[in-house]
């Protein structure tokens, strides 16, 4: 135990009371998985910020591939609202004052008790409400678009709303992939549909297709964003991506994610064509390869801990890198020594 500090003072040595240590920060990230990149990732940025920190994996699986890598692994209950009082409750044990939700399923339940938590002096990384709602719903998604002029893909209950055109049939909510339909004729995309639970139809579009990584800040501005080409996918998920820069995209992109009054992390999915973009859809969470934009200055992770811990301190600006980058998202096998074996 170390004694009272002195200061040298011109009428003698004065006691200066010791200052109370802060707590090293301890991050929730939930629905962790397998999402390997993303936990090593928030390890290096808790470390930044608070040297010491924790990053805890939860996951209601309790062999989630996620607890072998994170500080300290937490089998989670599911996040319904009966439940939000046990979380409450399990999260100040742990010490836990800030939580990345990452699967869409469970972004309206943390954006619904956000307050809540926030209450609980537990900072949750999540939009409003309203636009999580408003970006899980794809039809009223591009519903709200239109009716702003923005160059979102139109979406309809009905295949036959578009004529003779292409289309693509979806699921309204959820991944966007899920059950996905492309390039069908109307009579096609019907039958497809029948085998949908909600089924949306939007015209295909022809072009290269793009994800934009984002992060808008609690007042829901743009404080930087980054363009990748999603050049080869599986499953919805890009596997190989490439940075790129493009101002004019990067404005149209900025001014539909500002419009939908987001905050923190966000991605956007895109057709480029001549004509510019052509949004699909926009998911409010950290995505699966946005660790490319890290790699390029977009601070994503760090930016929302800073925000989350220092409410009233200016933000570090974005640094975009003056090149890019290819991520290529390999299985890598990871050697574990523990003396408990």
């Amino acid at each position: 135990m170390t004694g009272p500090r002195l200061r040298l003072h011109p009428l003698g040595l004065l006691e200066v009371p010791d200052r109370p240590t802060p707590e090293p920060l301890r991050v929730l990230i939930t629905s962790a998985s397998r999402k390997i990149s993303l936990v090593r990732a928030v390890q290096g940025a808790v470390q930044r910020l608070s040297p010491g920190g924790k990053v805890i994996a939860g996951d209601l699986d309790p062999q989630a591939l996620s607890r072998y890598v994170a500080d300290a692994f937490w089998t989670m209950p599911r996040t319904t609202d009966a439940s939000l009082e046990d979380l409450l409750e399990e999260c100040a044990a742990r010490g836990i004052r800030a939580i990345l939700p990452t699967r869409d399923g469970e972004l309206a339940f943390w954006a619904r008790h956000r307050e809540r938590l926030a209450e609980a002096g537990i900072a949750v990384i999540v939009a409003d409400l309203e636009a999580v709602e408003r970006c899980l719903d794809k039809f009223a998604f591009s519903d709200w678009g239109g009716a702003l002029d923005l160059p979102l893909i139109p979406a309809g209950i009905d295949p036959d709303a578009f004529g003779d055109r292409a289309l693509v049939a979806k699921e309204r909510f959820g991944a966007g992939s899920r059950g996905l339909g492309l390039n069908l004729r109307p009579g096609a995309a019907a039958r497809h549909g029948a085998t949908l639970e909600h089924p949306i139809y939007q015209p295909f579009v022809d072009g290269l297709e793009i994800s934009i990584d984002a992060w808008m800040t609690s007042a829901g501005s743009v404080h930087g964003l980054v363009l990748r080409r999603r050049d080869w996918v599986i499953g919805g998920e890009s596997q190989v991506t490439t940075t790129f820069r493009d101002p004019e995209i990067e404005r149209e992109a900025a001014a539909v994610l500002e419009a939908l009054g987001l905050r923190g992390p966000a991605v956007m999915q895109a057709i480029l064509t001549e004509a510019g973009i052509s949004v699909i859809e926009v998911n409010p969470r950290f995505g699966g390869a946005s660790t490319a934009s890290l790699a390029v200055g977009l601070d994503t992770l760090y930016w929302s801990l800073y925000e989350a811990v220092k409410p009233n301190q200016p933000l570090p600006s974005f640094a975009r890198l003056e090149g890019d980058v290819r991520l290529v998202r390999l299985p890598e096998d990871t050697i574990i020594h523990d003396p408990d074996l």
